[in-house]
């Protein structure tokens, strides 16, 4: 499993991936811990609920250039300190440099955050600047 994109993303926050399949499918999975907590219940902002989604997707394609685009997600049932995520991601379609991405982000076996992201794959790292103009 080699990893070729987001190659500094931190697990604490991101994930840790567990499994790659190179414009097929990834899964990530994501301890919450107390840092993520926007409340005295526990709540954990859903920022690192679509972060993991985010990178599950950006894994499912691999390449070095990735960038999200675009995202229809909907968030379906509260985060908790202490539960542990596990995010999937599907390659649906290919069109040119476009790719979408079924995401499944679940808790304790049930689905919390779902989508479909769109992620392209582009000639250059979106900060690179010599090829800004292009």
């Amino acid at each position: 499993m080699e990893i070729k994109t987001h190659k500094k993303a931190q697990p604490r926050l991101l994930g840790t991936p567990v499994y790659i399949e190179d414009n097929v499918r990834a899964e990530v999975e994501l301890k919450t811990n107390h840092e993520m907590a926007v409340d005295e219940h526990g709540l954990v902002h859903g920022g690192f609920t679509f972060g993991l989604a985010d990178y599950a997707a950006m894994l499912a394609i691999n390449h070095p250039n990735v960038v999200l685009g675009a995202s229809e997600i909907r968030f379906l049932a509260p985060v908790v300190v202490g539960d542990e995520l596990v995010a999937a991601a599907e390659v649906l379609e290919h069109e040119g440099k476009g790719k979408k991405v079924d995401v499944v982000v679940s808790a304790n076996n049930k689905p919390v955050l779902e989508g479909v992201m769109t992620c392209y794959v582009l000639d250059h790292h979106v900060l690179d600047r010599n090829h800004s103009s292009e």
